[in-house]
């Protein structure tokens, strides 16, 4: 599948301090893309090197099969963006806000506009400068959305917004895929970008740590195990369950013959099952898997040369 964008040794200095440190990665059509990382990560930073908002110091951008820094606005109305930090003008209605992004984007299907601002509860013809910052959020994402491009590049999509807004902005994503549209959005959380994304990069001090499938984080992604069993002392379910591949933080308490245990599961779940199946069980339970946790090691581990 030919990628919508692709970045390789992508690097960006603001004077002598380097934000971007060869960044790779590539975006399939038609797909969803997640970018995941702390605030000052260098999420923000890629996105507008992608739209030559700023320009890279060096690496090479491609952006819809052509380079940004010459596409010109023939590419960006093939684009729809949601900045970080959405700056309104406060003297004008919403409604005709809209009005002019659609003189710059192009063409709008009528009743398109009414048709989000209804979805997302957004009053149209209400000045700017009234708005909540909720409100101006989904005023960014009608914007962004109206005239149906072939790519959305949207940062942090759901700052702002309650839940069940929140929900349908996922539902608009999970439309636009369907439509063969690409989604390359960012976010702080992971929990956000995993109901929708189909690939998450995690980006970490200006440096790709990974990129990983949603399915792939979640077969590498951090379970939690509760068990009791009959039958065993507390020092040997503890070494049994110990001596299994991928599982840690093992705790044990011994009471009334009963052995209650703890412990975490990281990879393939077979070797646990087949040691589970030496015990007498009278309780387990496994949850589900825990990508937080997972990426949250990548961001504490040290970084390289440390």
């Amino acid at each position: 599948m030919p990628h919508a964008i692709s970045a390789r040794s992508l690097t960006k200095k603001f004077g002598s301090r380097e934000v971007l440190h060869g960044v790779d990665f590539a975006v399939e059509a038609g797909s969803v893309f997640g970018v995941i990382g702390p605030n000052g990560a260098g999420k923000t930073t890629t996105m507008r090197c992608l739209l030559d908002i700023i320009r890279p110091t060096s690496g090479e951008v491609r952006v819809l099969g052509e380079d940004p820094r010459a596409g010109g606005p023939e590419l960006r109305r093939r684009i729809g963006y949601l900045p970080g930090e959405l700056f309104l003008e406060g003297r004008v209605t919403g409604r005709k806000l809209l009005a002019h992004y659609q003189a710059i984007s192009g063409p709008v299907a009528p009743g398109r506009v009414e048709a989000l601002a209804e979805r997302l509860g957004l009053d149209l013809d209400r000045h700017t400068r009234k708005l909540s910052k909720g409100n101006k959020q989904k005023l960014g994402l009608v914007q962004a959305f109206m005239h149906d491009p072939e790519l959305l590049v949207l940062d942090e999509p759901t700052s702002g917004l309650d839940p069940l807004v929140q929900q349908e902005f996922h539902a608009m994503v999970r439309e636009s895929q369907h439509k063969g549209q690409t989604i390359f959005l960012s976010s702080h959380v992971l929990s956000e970008v995993q109901q929708t994304a189909d690939t998450v990069a995690i980006l970490r001090d200006g440096r790709i740590m990974a990129v990983e499938s949603v399915s792939g984080l979640r077969e590498g992604a951090v379970r939690h195990l509760r068990l009791s069993a009959r039958g065993i002392t507390a020092h040997d379910a503890g070494a049994l369950l110990g001596a299994v591949p991928g599982v840690g933080r093992v705790e044990v308490l011994e009471s009334n013959s009963t052995v209650t245990l703890t412990a975490t599961l990281e990879g393939d779940i077979q070797p646990l099952v087949r040691a589970l199946g030496r015990l007498q069980l009278k309780d387990l339970v496994l949850e589900e898997p825990d990508l937080e946790e997972s990426v949250l090691k990548m961001y504490s581990s040290p970084k390289e040369g440390e």
